[in-house]
């Protein structure tokens, strides 16, 4: 194929699962299309193709209502939220002190201050904890508040570019919860100690969800595992997160298809990376366990291809001279800079397993995750579609160059 082909593949690629799927999210009806497609593309190209299935929440929502002082206030649904009504007192909580004195049992708590200038990492996370945020949960579940309403700005780092931000995204922890911005909560707070009328309209429902892993097999058991999430934020088109990434699997699957090489390759769509549970990065991790020494390299797509800037590759615990003969290999692709270290996406599960590792972002991350990112800015026409095929042409250039012992 030559690059406008591929970059025609590209394009469908991205229509059918930032268009067609209506939403990724784990769990939806749109997230099990897109899992599909994946399979049937990678079935196509002649792989061995294994969807293991993992149980998972899906979850509806048709808004809420704020209303205290005669006013009604706009406010959002924390996702996974469960739903209620309730008219009852207001009670404001700013600080961790304040969280451990107050009396919140019968009453619609209104957090804003110290405790919500980030994102609470879920109660039940599987990969790391934060132990001030574990503390406020407890409390909050012993004292039993009838629902939360959190006052937020923003958090780039761990909620995108949002604004006001899910304090709570959480499945795991059943008090119902409401979001709103740091003024629209300033002046509720004016009416502390009066009743509030809260109405969450919102419903959990089971569902399943699965990954998607192609397996070329190669002469030796050594293997090369590429990974890219396809599954999204609720309310975004996820054309940056991560549909693309998704793209380069797709490519690299037609690009190495047929090939006779050395290494085992495998392409793993992971299913969680944007959701509150990680569960398709939990299956991934079991159905590894004992086997990290194979991987020989182990490589995450995410963000990439944005119109702005190029595509940064970082490198991790790889051999001094395999890393020289990437950086070698990377410069006949002049849409690819060495970018720096980071740690936000999938790619830490080869970290934290001693795999040699390298990633793949756009080179303006910090400006994606501040306005674009987790939003319904992540559209398909953000992305340029060449350098998408570029860092899957320099992906499939070096696996073919390196596929020997």
């Amino acid at each position: 194929m030559n690059t406008q082909n591929w970059e025609e593949l590209v394009k469908e690629h991205l229509e059918f699962l930032c268009v067609k799927t209506g939403g990724r999210s784990v769990g939806s009806r749109g997230n099990r299309q897109a899992a599909e497609y994946i399979q049937s593309v990678f079935s196509a190209s002649g792989w061995q193709v294994h969807s293991p299935q993992f149980d998972c929440l899906d979850w509806k929502e048709e808004g809420c209502h704020l209303r205290t002082g005669g006013r009604v206030y706009e406010a959002k649904v924390s996702p996974y939220s469960r739903g209620g009504k309730w008219n009852a007192p207001l009670v404001c909580v700013g600080s961790p002190a304040e969280l451990e004195r107050e009396s919140l049992r019968g009453k619609v708590v209104l957090l804003h201050g110290d405790l919500t200038r980030e994102q609470w990492t879920p109660k039940n996370f599987p990969f790391y904890q934060n132990e001030l945020h574990q503390n406020w949960i407890r409390l909050l579940e012993q004292k039993m508040p009838l629902a939360i309403i959190a006052a937020t700005g923003r958090d780039p780092q761990m909620a995108g570019g949002v604004y006001p931000f899910p304090l709570i995204e959480d499945g795991d922890f059943d008090i119902p919860s409401v979001y709103l911005t740091e003024e629209a909560g300033k002046e509720l707070a004016e009416h502390a100690g009066q009743s509030v009328e809260l109405e969450i309209r919102a419903e959990r429902l089971t569902a399943q969800g699965c990954n998607v892993c192609a397996v070329l097999p190669g002469k030796s058991p050594r293997r090369v595992v590429c990974f890219a999430h396809f599954d999204a934020k609720l309310g975004t088109p996820g054309a940056l997160d991560n549909a693309s990434g998704v793209a380069i699997l797709l490519l690299l699957a037609k690009m190495l298809g047929g090939h006779e090489l050395n290494w085992t390759i495998e392409l793993t769509a992971l299913n969680g990376e944007d959701d509150y549970a990680n569960p398709g990065e939990v299956v991934w991790i079991r159905e590894n366990q004992g086997r990290f020494a194979e991987i020989v390299l182990g490589i995450n797509f995410d963000l990439v291809g944005y119109r702005q800037g190029r595509t940064a590759f970082s490198l991790y615990q790889l051999p001094p001279e395999f890393e020289e003969f990437v950086r070698r290999r990377f410069l006949s692709f002049e849409g690819l800079i060495e970018g720096e270290a980071w740690f936000q996406s999938d790619h830490s599960l080869f970290l934290m397993n001693g795999v040699p590792t390298l990633a793949f972002t756009a080179e303006k991350m910090t400006d994606l995750m501040q306005h674009v990112i987790h939003t319904a800015k992540d559209t398909p026409d953000i992305v340029a579609i060449e350098r998408v095929v570029e860092t899957a042409l320099a992906v499939s250039d070096l696996i073919k160059a390196n596929s020997s012992d």
